[in-house]
Protein backbone atom coordinates (compact mmCIF):
# COMPACT_ATOMS: atom_id res chain seq x y z
CA UNK A 1 0.00 0.00 0.00
CA UNK A 2 1.80 3.53 -1.10
CA UNK A 3 1.15 6.03 1.33
CA UNK A 4 -0.54 9.67 -0.09
CA UNK A 5 2.08 12.18 -0.38
CA UNK A 6 1.85 14.38 2.72
CA UNK A 7 0.82 17.96 1.97
CA UNK A 8 3.11 20.29 2.78
CA UNK A 9 1.84 23.30 5.26
CA UNK A 10 0.53 26.53 3.03
CA UNK A 11 3.03 29.63 2.93
CA UNK A 12 1.82 31.44 5.39
CA UNK A 13 0.59 34.43 3.69
CA UNK A 14 2.44 37.77 3.42
CA UNK A 15 0.17 41.21 3.84
CA UNK A 16 0.48 44.93 5.47
CA UNK A 17 -1.88 46.17 7.57
CA UNK A 18 -2.34 50.10 6.85
CA UNK A 19 -3.23 51.87 9.77
CA UNK A 20 -5.48 54.40 9.21
CA UNK A 21 -5.91 57.99 10.30
CA UNK A 22 -2.22 58.45 9.86
CA UNK A 23 -0.02 61.48 7.92
CA UNK A 24 -0.92 64.91 8.21
CA UNK A 25 -2.76 66.56 10.93
CA UNK A 26 -5.16 69.70 10.69
CA UNK A 27 -2.41 72.13 12.55
CA UNK A 28 0.30 70.51 10.20
CA UNK A 29 -1.18 70.44 7.09
CA UNK A 30 -1.81 74.51 8.19
CA UNK A 31 1.37 75.14 9.27
CA UNK A 32 3.17 73.74 5.87
CA UNK A 33 0.59 75.48 3.33
CA UNK A 34 1.50 78.98 5.27
CA UNK A 35 4.88 78.46 3.90
CA UNK A 36 3.94 77.61 0.57
CA UNK A 37 1.18 80.19 0.44
CA UNK A 38 3.78 82.88 1.41
CA UNK A 39 6.27 81.55 -0.93
CA UNK A 40 3.94 82.51 -3.43
CA UNK A 41 2.59 85.65 -2.48
CA UNK A 42 5.84 87.13 -1.46
CA UNK A 43 8.29 85.12 -3.16
CA UNK A 44 11.45 83.89 -1.61
CA UNK A 45 12.88 83.71 0.81
CA UNK A 46 10.83 83.57 3.21
CA UNK A 47 12.26 82.91 6.87
CA UNK A 48 11.06 79.98 8.86
CA UNK A 49 11.93 79.62 12.66
CA UNK A 50 12.98 76.14 13.58
CA UNK A 51 11.19 73.17 11.38
CA UNK A 52 8.16 74.40 10.35
CA UNK A 53 6.91 70.74 11.34
CA UNK A 54 9.62 68.13 12.59
CA UNK A 55 9.86 65.97 9.38
CA UNK A 56 12.68 66.21 7.31
CA UNK A 57 11.27 65.55 4.15
CA UNK A 58 8.96 68.78 4.39
CA UNK A 59 11.75 70.52 5.51
CA UNK A 60 13.86 69.77 2.64
CA UNK A 61 11.07 70.55 -0.03
CA UNK A 62 10.73 73.92 1.54
CA UNK A 63 13.81 74.88 1.11
CA UNK A 64 14.22 73.77 -2.30
CA UNK A 65 11.30 76.05 -2.66
CA UNK A 66 13.62 78.98 -1.31
CA UNK A 67 12.30 78.78 3.04
CA UNK A 68 15.56 79.34 5.20
CA UNK A 69 15.01 77.86 8.12
CA UNK A 70 16.94 79.68 10.95
CA UNK A 71 17.11 79.05 14.85
CA UNK A 72 16.31 82.76 16.05
CA UNK A 73 14.92 85.92 15.07
CA UNK A 74 18.38 87.24 15.09
CA UNK A 75 19.37 85.57 11.71
CA UNK A 76 16.58 86.92 10.05
CA UNK A 77 17.12 90.42 7.90
CA UNK A 78 15.62 93.20 9.57
CA UNK A 79 12.44 94.01 8.34
CA UNK A 80 11.84 90.50 6.56
CA UNK A 81 9.26 88.40 6.87
CA UNK A 82 9.57 85.43 9.55
CA UNK A 83 7.20 81.97 9.85
CA UNK A 84 6.60 80.71 13.36
CA UNK A 85 6.51 76.87 13.73
CA UNK A 86 3.73 74.85 13.91
CA UNK A 87 4.66 74.44 17.75
CA UNK A 88 4.05 77.50 19.60
CA UNK A 89 6.61 80.43 20.58
CA UNK A 90 6.93 82.20 24.39
CA UNK A 91 5.47 85.74 24.04
CA UNK A 92 9.55 86.60 23.96
CA UNK A 93 9.81 85.57 20.32
CA UNK A 94 7.45 88.00 19.30
CA UNK A 95 8.68 90.94 21.23
CA UNK A 96 12.42 90.70 19.56
CA UNK A 97 10.46 90.02 15.95
CA UNK A 98 8.79 93.49 16.59
CA UNK A 99 12.60 94.86 17.68
CA UNK A 100 13.96 93.90 14.53
CA UNK A 101 10.72 95.26 13.15
CA UNK A 102 9.94 91.92 11.58
CA UNK A 103 6.96 91.22 9.37
CA UNK A 104 5.61 87.67 11.19
CA UNK A 105 3.08 85.46 10.35
CA UNK A 106 2.14 82.72 12.97
CA UNK A 107 1.30 79.32 11.88
CA UNK A 108 1.19 77.77 15.67
CA UNK A 109 -1.18 74.65 15.83
CA UNK A 110 -4.44 76.50 17.22
CA UNK A 111 -4.27 73.13 19.65
CA UNK A 112 -0.99 74.33 20.92
CA UNK A 113 -2.71 78.05 21.56
CA UNK A 114 -5.27 76.51 23.41
CA UNK A 115 -2.71 75.16 26.07
CA UNK A 116 -1.04 78.55 25.85
CA UNK A 117 -4.53 80.11 26.89
CA UNK A 118 -4.93 77.64 29.48
CA UNK A 119 -1.51 78.23 31.00
CA UNK A 120 -2.09 82.22 31.23
CA UNK A 121 -5.47 81.56 32.32
CA UNK A 122 -4.04 79.60 35.59
CA UNK A 123 -1.22 81.74 36.14
CA UNK A 124 -3.65 84.44 36.43
CA UNK A 125 -5.64 82.60 38.87
CA UNK A 126 -2.41 81.66 41.02
CA UNK A 127 -1.92 78.33 40.37
CA UNK A 128 1.26 76.30 40.08
CA UNK A 129 1.00 74.58 36.62
CA UNK A 130 2.47 70.96 35.93
CA UNK A 131 3.22 70.76 32.31
CA UNK A 132 3.45 67.24 31.29
CA UNK A 133 6.40 66.99 28.39
CA UNK A 134 9.61 66.35 27.33
CA UNK A 135 12.08 68.82 27.93
CA UNK A 136 13.50 70.77 25.40
CA UNK A 137 10.76 70.64 23.06
CA UNK A 138 9.80 73.06 21.22
CA UNK A 139 6.03 73.04 22.68
CA UNK A 140 7.45 72.72 25.94
CA UNK A 141 9.38 75.80 25.58
CA UNK A 142 6.55 78.25 24.23
CA UNK A 143 3.98 77.20 26.48
CA UNK A 144 6.33 77.70 29.05
CA UNK A 145 7.34 80.58 28.33
CA UNK A 146 3.55 82.38 28.59
CA UNK A 147 4.04 82.03 32.71
CA UNK A 148 7.73 80.70 33.52
CA UNK A 149 6.98 81.85 37.21
CA UNK A 150 4.23 79.46 37.66
CA UNK A 151 5.27 76.66 35.16
CA UNK A 152 6.83 73.50 36.55
CA UNK A 153 7.59 70.64 34.04
CA UNK A 154 6.76 67.03 34.79
CA UNK A 155 9.12 64.91 32.49
CA UNK A 156 7.08 61.38 32.62
CA UNK A 157 5.96 59.47 35.98
CA UNK A 158 9.19 59.03 37.28
CA UNK A 159 9.75 62.65 37.98
CA UNK A 160 6.69 63.01 39.83
CA UNK A 161 8.23 62.60 43.38
CA UNK A 162 10.52 65.63 42.58
CA UNK A 163 7.75 68.12 42.08
CA UNK A 164 7.54 71.22 44.43
CA UNK A 165 4.55 73.41 44.29
CA UNK A 166 3.84 76.81 46.48
CA UNK A 167 0.30 75.56 47.40
CA UNK A 168 -0.64 72.11 47.63
CA UNK A 169 -4.34 73.28 46.63
CA UNK A 170 -3.56 75.76 44.09
CA UNK A 171 -2.16 73.90 41.12
CA UNK A 172 -3.18 72.81 37.67
CA UNK A 173 -1.61 70.17 34.89
CA UNK A 174 -1.74 70.86 31.55
CA UNK A 175 0.32 69.07 29.02
CA UNK A 176 2.36 68.88 25.73
CA UNK A 177 -0.11 67.93 22.87
CA UNK A 178 2.26 65.17 21.16
CA UNK A 179 2.43 63.04 24.43
CA UNK A 180 1.83 58.83 24.66
CA UNK A 181 -1.89 59.56 26.18
CA UNK A 182 -1.37 55.68 28.11
CA UNK A 183 2.41 57.54 29.76
CA UNK A 184 0.12 60.55 30.20
CA UNK A 185 -2.44 59.31 32.44
CA UNK A 186 -0.10 57.40 34.41
CA UNK A 187 1.81 60.45 35.19
CA UNK A 188 -1.56 62.37 35.86
CA UNK A 189 -2.92 59.46 38.49
CA UNK A 190 0.94 59.80 39.81
CA UNK A 191 0.30 63.76 40.37
CA UNK A 192 -2.82 63.04 42.09
CA UNK A 193 -2.29 61.29 44.19
CA UNK A 194 0.65 63.67 45.54
CA UNK A 195 -1.89 66.35 45.10
CA UNK A 196 -5.46 65.18 45.24
CA UNK A 197 -7.05 68.75 44.62
CA UNK A 198 -4.63 68.81 41.31
CA UNK A 199 -7.22 70.95 38.56
CA UNK A 200 -7.93 69.28 35.55
CA UNK A 201 -7.55 71.79 32.24
CA UNK A 202 -11.00 72.30 30.83
CA UNK A 203 -10.31 70.07 27.60
CA UNK A 204 -7.73 67.33 26.82
CA UNK A 205 -4.59 68.52 25.75
CA UNK A 206 -3.40 65.70 23.72
CA UNK A 207 -4.05 66.73 20.37
CA UNK A 208 -7.17 64.19 19.05
CA UNK A 209 -4.44 63.47 15.86
CA UNK A 210 -1.91 62.10 17.87
CA UNK A 211 -4.49 60.05 19.83
CA UNK A 212 -5.87 58.82 16.76
CA UNK A 213 -2.95 57.59 15.37
CA UNK A 214 -2.04 56.16 18.85
CA UNK A 215 -5.46 53.95 18.91
CA UNK A 216 -4.91 53.34 14.90
CA UNK A 217 -1.70 51.64 16.19
CA UNK A 218 -3.10 49.41 19.14
CA UNK A 219 -5.98 48.24 16.52
CA UNK A 220 -3.47 46.63 14.58
CA UNK A 221 -0.73 45.70 16.43
CA UNK A 222 -1.84 42.20 17.60
CA UNK A 223 -1.77 40.98 14.20
CA UNK A 224 1.92 42.57 13.46
CA UNK A 225 4.72 40.86 13.50
CA UNK A 226 6.72 44.09 12.25
CA UNK A 227 5.46 47.99 12.55
CA UNK A 228 7.08 50.71 10.62
CA UNK A 229 6.32 54.58 11.24
CA UNK A 230 7.26 57.09 8.83
CA UNK A 231 8.10 59.35 10.75
CA UNK A 232 11.11 61.73 11.96
CA UNK A 233 13.55 61.39 15.03
CA UNK A 234 12.75 64.63 16.44
CA UNK A 235 9.06 64.05 15.82
CA UNK A 236 7.61 64.03 19.22
CA UNK A 237 4.61 61.87 17.93
CA UNK A 238 6.20 59.71 15.66
CA UNK A 239 8.67 58.23 18.53
CA UNK A 240 6.12 58.06 20.37
CA UNK A 241 4.12 55.53 18.03
CA UNK A 242 7.00 53.21 18.01
CA UNK A 243 6.83 53.66 21.97
CA UNK A 244 3.60 52.71 21.41
CA UNK A 245 3.88 49.84 19.09
CA UNK A 246 6.61 48.23 21.56
CA UNK A 247 4.33 48.68 24.52
CA UNK A 248 1.12 46.40 23.19
CA UNK A 249 2.97 43.40 22.21
CA UNK A 250 4.28 44.27 18.69
CA UNK A 251 7.70 42.23 18.35
CA UNK A 252 9.38 45.01 16.83
CA UNK A 253 8.76 47.95 15.49
CA UNK A 254 10.72 50.61 13.73
CA UNK A 255 11.21 54.48 12.87
CA UNK A 256 12.01 55.51 9.23
CA UNK A 257 11.86 58.97 7.42
CA UNK A 258 11.74 57.48 4.24
CA UNK A 259 11.49 53.94 2.22
CA UNK A 260 15.40 53.37 1.85
CA UNK A 261 16.03 53.35 5.59
CA UNK A 262 14.10 49.92 5.97
CA UNK A 263 16.08 47.38 6.40
CA UNK A 264 15.64 43.76 4.41
CA UNK A 265 16.85 42.05 7.71
CA UNK A 266 13.68 43.19 9.27
CA UNK A 267 11.44 41.19 7.48
CA UNK A 268 12.88 37.74 8.31
CA UNK A 269 9.75 35.40 9.66
CA UNK A 270 7.80 38.25 9.50
CA UNK A 271 4.44 37.61 7.78
CA UNK A 272 2.01 40.55 8.69
CA UNK A 273 3.73 44.33 8.75
CA UNK A 274 2.11 46.90 9.65
CA UNK A 275 2.74 50.53 8.52
CA UNK A 276 1.54 54.15 9.46
CA UNK A 277 3.06 57.47 9.93
CA UNK A 278 3.24 60.31 12.29
CA UNK A 279 1.17 63.36 11.87
CA UNK A 280 3.76 65.42 10.07
CA UNK A 281 4.24 63.07 7.16
CA UNK A 282 3.35 63.00 3.48
CA UNK A 283 1.90 60.38 1.69
CA UNK A 284 3.94 60.03 -0.17
CA UNK A 285 6.69 58.51 1.54
CA UNK A 286 4.23 56.26 3.29
CA UNK A 287 3.52 55.06 -0.34
CA UNK A 288 7.15 54.60 -1.37
CA UNK A 289 7.12 52.27 1.58
CA UNK A 290 4.33 50.54 0.38
CA UNK A 291 6.08 49.59 -2.74
CA UNK A 292 9.14 48.60 -0.94
CA UNK A 293 7.18 46.29 0.89
CA UNK A 294 5.39 44.92 -2.35
CA UNK A 295 9.18 44.22 -3.52
CA UNK A 296 9.39 42.28 -0.83
CA UNK A 297 5.90 40.13 -1.22
CA UNK A 298 4.27 42.13 0.73
CA UNK A 299 1.70 43.16 -1.83
CA UNK A 300 -1.40 42.55 0.00
CA UNK A 301 -2.46 46.10 1.98
CA UNK A 302 -5.56 46.00 4.11
CA UNK A 303 -6.08 49.45 5.90
CA UNK A 304 -8.02 49.25 8.87
CA UNK A 305 -9.25 52.72 9.89
CA UNK A 306 -10.12 53.75 13.15
CA UNK A 307 -11.73 57.04 12.80
CA UNK A 308 -12.49 59.45 10.68
CA UNK A 309 -11.09 62.67 10.85
CA UNK A 310 -12.46 65.81 8.96
CA UNK A 311 -10.89 68.90 11.23
CA UNK A 312 -9.57 71.88 8.91
CA UNK A 313 -8.05 75.00 10.33
CA UNK A 314 -7.87 78.39 8.50
CA UNK A 315 -4.93 80.07 7.48
CA UNK A 316 -3.18 82.47 9.97
CA UNK A 317 -4.88 85.79 9.75
CA UNK A 318 -1.83 87.36 9.38
CA UNK A 319 -1.48 86.24 5.91
CA UNK A 320 -4.94 88.20 4.84
CA UNK A 321 -3.15 91.14 6.76
CA UNK A 322 -0.11 90.94 4.74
Amino acid sequence: MVSAPVSADPVPRKRVLLAAPRGYCAGVDRAVQTVENALERFGAPVYVRKEIVHNKHVVQTLEERGAIFVEENQEVPEGSLVIFSAHGVAPGVHESAKQRNLRTIDATCPLVTKVHKEAVRFADEGYDILLIGHEGHEEVIGTTGEAPEHIKLVDGPESVDSIEVRDPAKVAWLSQTTLSVDETQQTVAKLKTRFPLLLDPPSDDICYATQNRQIAVKQIAGECDLLLVVGSKNSSNSVRLVEVALEVGVPASYLVDFADEVDPAWFEGVNTVGLTSGASVPENLVQDVLELLAEHGYADVEEVRSAQEKLLFALPHELKRL
